[in-house]
């Protein structure tokens, strides 16, 4: 049965706007909406939403997300839990473990301020630590599971508190069990990092270059944190509220994966268009598929660089093409149909379907 009874601690009285709640400002009214500050809030917001059969969605920082104009007809909880502890577990590595609610980049920045390595490529991305589990969080050659040791869940079907450890979390590009599903809620999670100020390996060829070292090699973390947060304003992946190349959602698509039996007939199709002697990104992937880029199809396929959607009030990124931003006025409509015109552009190009990143919320492309 659905209660109409507000939620503890609750805004009540009226439907309340969600854009300013996300990193696009894009987003109609919820029916309430709860801040939780401390754990215990969290778990007692969204015991008390499903026990009245309240419809319910759990919000972060925002910055992966797309909500439809219309809202969400229901109850938010927006986790807002702080705290972090670290612990020594010898052999030169360190337990950090960090409430769901932590921003993100804060948590990254004082890894590195504590000579702590394995996050420092991680740098810059918006968003809470909560949701980097979920998503599988990855930037420059680093994915979050190489790091991450467990999480603790609050189970909505039982009510219960449980801990996790990451290999039963599924944790595949971009992806997890968590990941559109809303059997669960992280409350926090913990990761293992080096406590010998060196970083990850370099891996990603952009980020070796600007840090002049060799692919696998390592460079100080505080090092690799200033290289990555540099390249990242270049794309407009730091948020910055003067510059609408940062309202968007991040990366948009995923770099879609292709199987190995279909990838000669798309190789095929890009040579037919963009000519047979310029390379094209590949990656390996699992299974003997092959990762391809997604900002590149999408520019093969004739979308630049600040291409305009519905009216101009939203483009793809001046900075990168798996942006797209709302330049001020924008609907969640807007949006969808400039991420639907460059979807189907790309399918009809290359024979490639892209996949969204963010999680869509009552809209659909």
């Amino acid at each position: 049965m659905r209660g109409d009874t507000p939620l503890p601690g609750e805004h009540a009285g009226g439907d309340l706007p969600l854009a300013g709640y996300t990193t696009l400002r894009l987003g109609g009214p919820a029916t309430g909406v709860v801040v939780a500050r401390q754990p215990d809030e969290l778990t007692a917001a969204v015991r008390a939403a499903d026990e009245g059969g309240h419809r319910l969605l759990v919000l972060g920082g925002g910055s992966n997300v797309v909500i439809a104009d219309e809202g969400f007809a229901g109850h938010v909880v927006r986790v807002a839990t702080k705290g972090r502890q670290y612990d020594s577990v010898g052999d030169g590595l360190v337990q950090l473990t960090a409430e769901a609610g932590e921003d993100w980049d804060e948590v990254v920045a004082d890894t590195v301020r504590q000579g702590l390595g394995g996050l420092e490529c991680l740098s810059g991305i918006p968003g809470l630590t909560g949701a980097t589990p979920v998503q599988n969080v990855g930037a420059y050659g680093v994915e979050v599971s190489e790091v991450l040791v467990s999480v603790d869940l609050l189970d909505r079907a039982t009510g219960r508190v449980r801990t996790v450890p990451a290999e039963d979390l599924g944790l595949g590009y971009r992806t997890s069990v968590l990941k559109h599903n809303d059997s669960a809620v992280v409350l926090r999670a913990r990761f293992l990092l080096r406590d010998d100020g060196r970083s990850a390996p370099i891996r990603y060829a952009e980020l070796a270059r600007a840090l002049d070292v060799e692919p696998g090699g390592t460079v100080d973390v505080g090092s690799a944190r200033e290289a990555v947060l540099a390249l990242r304003r270049g794309k407009g992946m730091v948020l910055d509220p003067d510059d609408h190349d940062t309202w968007s959602a991040g990366s948009f698509f995923t770099n879609p994966i292709v199987p190995a039996d279909e990838l000669p007939g798309v190789l095929e199709r890009i040579a037919a268009r963009v000519g047979p002697d310029q390379r094209v990104p590949q990656y390996p992937a699992a299974d003997g598929a092959t990762k391809l880029s997604a900002a590149w199809l999408i520019e093969r396929a004739g979308f630049a660089k600040g291409h305009p959607g519905p009216g101009g009030r939203v483009r793809l990124s001046t900075k990168h093409t798996l942006a797209l931003t709302n330049r001020g006025a924008a609907t969640t409509r807007d949006l969808l149909l400039l991420a639907r015109e460059v979807r189907d552009g790309v399918r009809l190009a290359f024979g490639v379907s892209l996949a969204p990143e963010p999680v869509l919320v009552d809209c659909s492309l």
